[in-house]
């Protein structure tokens, strides 16, 4: 049975790699698009009335392969998530992005001074195209092709990595609203930040904590664990600071939080049960 969280297809209509393995009407190719938004919103069917499954954000790019009364039917080029979103999240694909952000959130100025009030936040991750640098009263600044700006400090080319210790990369979030499908500096779920913390490093990974607990890096025994391994639990994953402490966005603080290890297994165990797996993932 195929996940439907990474593969398009319907009894109408499915992407053009399923042919020959699932039966559809039509199999298509389908076109390439950005996210212009700062964050979008993912859902497994197309009306609002339903829960948001994952989030896309500002200058990722997807492949479309319906749109239909103001939705999209998308996969991401990211992670290969499928879902549906509001057409007017997405533009054409254009030019390549040349930089990202590597700040937890960052703001987005009408020009290059930052007394002015932003016109919009963005989230690490986020992947913008930069026509100029310039520095103005002592503040540099990456300017967009759209001549709205982005603190140059708070960017860098894409694909370029501050760390390759993404374990700091997730403490950064510390404090950070937890949210229900959240992928971004504004709110973040478990398997979220371990996503795109490590995402940050270079390292690529599932979506959610089930697929990563299924194949992220290789698993090992808890008497091995270190910094940087995963803690899973049936619906949830933490990120080990140390051996003894754990980080993880969660519903218990609705926050991400660090607690010791020892006490976020006995406190989820009583509702979901003990760990079932640690994996490292690098």
């Amino acid at each position: 049975m195929l996940d439907r969280r990474l593969n398009a297809f319907r009894a109408d209509l499915a992407e053009i790699g399923l042919k020959g393995r699932v039966n559809a009407a039509r199999f298509v190719v389908g076109e390439k698009a950005r996210v212009v938004v700062a964050v979008a919103e993912l859902r497994s069917e197309p009306h609002f009335n339903v829960g948001v499954d994952t989030q896309l954000l500002f200058g990722e790019s997807v492949t479309v392969f319906e749109m239909k009364n103001g939705w999209s039917w998308v996969k991401s080029d990211i992670d290969s998530y499928v879902g549906y979103l509001p057409d007017r999240f997405l533009d054409d694909a254009g030019d390549n992005p040349t930089h990202w952000i590597t700040a937890p959130r960052t703001f987005i100025y009408p020009e290059p001074e930052l007394k002015t009030a932003p016109v919009g936040g963005l989230s690490m991750g986020s992947r913008i195209s930069v026509i100029e640098e310039l520095e103005h009263r002592g503040t540099r600044y990456l300017v967009l092709e759209d001549e709205r700006a982005v603190v140059a400090g708070h960017c860098r080319p894409l694909g370029e990595v501050e760390t390759e210790d993404y374990v700091s990369i997730a403490g950064r979030f510390l404090e950070t609203p937890y949210l229900w499908g959240g992928r971004s500096g504004f709110g973040i779920d478990c398997s979220g930040l371990v996503q795109l913390a490590l995402h940050m490093t270079g390292v690529e990974a599932p979506r959610d904590s089930d697929m990563q607990a299924a194949g992220l890096g290789v698993e090992i025994a808890p008497d091995e664990i270190r910094r940087g391994d995963l803690v899973f639990w049936k619906g949830h994953v933490g990120i080990l600071e140390d051996s003894e402490t754990l980080l993880h966005a969660n519903g218990h603080t609705m926050s991400v939080s660090r607690e010791p290890l020892r006490d976020a297994i006995v406190r989820i165990s009583y509702l979901y049960g003990e760990p079932t797996g640690f994996r490292r993932p690098q």
